[in-house]
């Protein structure tokens, strides 16, 4: 039985990927860079704004030094208009909450931006004491350190991630962690090659786990 689950916050707990990379899309085009939406979100989905933002001037973008506070105010203003949570994931919740399996979030997200998408979803009271971020810690996935510290909050002998970009089954690998991999919108194969369990809806997590 795993003692804890490590949940993902964006595209996991609330499918917010889609609507915060259309905003980076028409950022990008504004400084020289045109990607589709699909080119963006598989170049970028998981990784910290820095390091999209280099990425992007090794691309050709001609970005401000501003650009990182400047981006997340556009992308947090499209996300304030609203998210929809991932199928599934309240049942989920509920269910860990039966079983008494404790859960966080860790993300490479602010925590501003982790208040505006769980918080308009009634998941914020959820997650708010049990949230482990890169902005706050100083270090991102696919760096192992975030899910580590987690685990030693709470004392973890058997955690798992719920995960669904590269980075962030990369650094539950490397953590030594088991890891879903949520694929709701292709086959998973890049998960898979680097370790993680691929499943396609929430309500196979339960089983997944032995619950």
């Amino acid at each position: 039985m795993h003692d804890l689950v490590i949940f993902d916050c964006d595209g996991v707990l609330v499918d917010s990927e889609v609507i915060a990379n259309r905003a980076l899309v028409r950022n990008l085009a504004g400084y020289g860079l045109t990607l589709s939406l699909e080119e963006c979100m598989s170049r970028f989905v998981g990784g910290t704004m820095v390091g999209v933002g280099d990425k992007a001037r090794d691309l050709g973008a001609d970005l401000p030094e501003d650009w990182v506070d400047e981006v997340y105010g556009e992308i947090y203003a499209a996300l304030q208009a609203g998210v929809p949570l991932i199928d599934g994931i309240v049942a989920l919740l509920d269910t860990l909450d039966q079983n008494k399996v404790p859960f966080c979030v860790a993300s490479n997200g602010s925590p501003v931006k982790m208040e505006i998408t769980l918080g308009q979803n009634g998941l914020w009271d959820r997650f708010r004491d049990v949230m482990f971020s890169a902005h706050v810690l100083g270090t991102a996935k696919p760096d192992p350190t975030m899910f580590r510290t987690a685990a030693a909050h709470f004392g973890a002998q058997s955690p798992v991630v719920i995960e669904d970009s590269p980075s962030g089954v990369t650094a539950a690998i490397l953590a030594d962690m088991r890891c879903l991999g949520y694929a709701a919108h292709d086959d998973g194969a890049r998960l898979a090659d680097i370790g993680a369990e691929v499943f396609s809806d929430m309500s196979d997590v339960p089983g997944l786990l032995g619950l």
